[in-house]
């Protein structure tokens, strides 16, 4: 057992990864508040993607960042209501992959960037 009551190989398969993609304006802003509010440990920007796909019925194509955001199980229906809170899309794309397996004191840190501080 871990300090927060979990095994290690809780620990290690309770990573969440979450992709989101936004627009370049609002990636730097989304990434630092979802950081801020202790909903996702870290937060990588991925420049110059571009997303082909139909909307409203029209074929659209648009240059978009890519958010790969790093949470726990615990945290993630936090992280992503406050991501349909403040993103500027109607429908945002929101993809939660669970994570196998994952560097110890990696998944530590992240449960330890996300806990509740007192």
């Amino acid at each position: 057992m871990t300090d927060n009551g979990l095994t290690r190989t809780e620990i290690e398969t309770d990573i969440r990864i979450v992709v989101c993609n936004c627009s370049p304006e609002e990636s730097q802003g989304l990434a630092r508040q979802l950081v801020e509010e202790r909903v996702a440990a870290c937060v990588n920007i991925i420049q110059g993607v571009t997303s082909i796909y139909e909307w409203q019925g029209k074929l659209c194509e648009t240059s978009e960042h890519t958010l790969v955001i790093k949470t726990t199980a615990a945290r993630y229906w936090a992280l992503q209501r406050r991501l349909e809170e403040i993103h500027s899309y109607d429908v945002p794309e929101i993809l939660e992959i669970s994570c196998s397996d994952a560097l110890l004191t990696y998944a530590q840190w992240v449960h330890e960037q996300v806990s509740e501080r007192g």
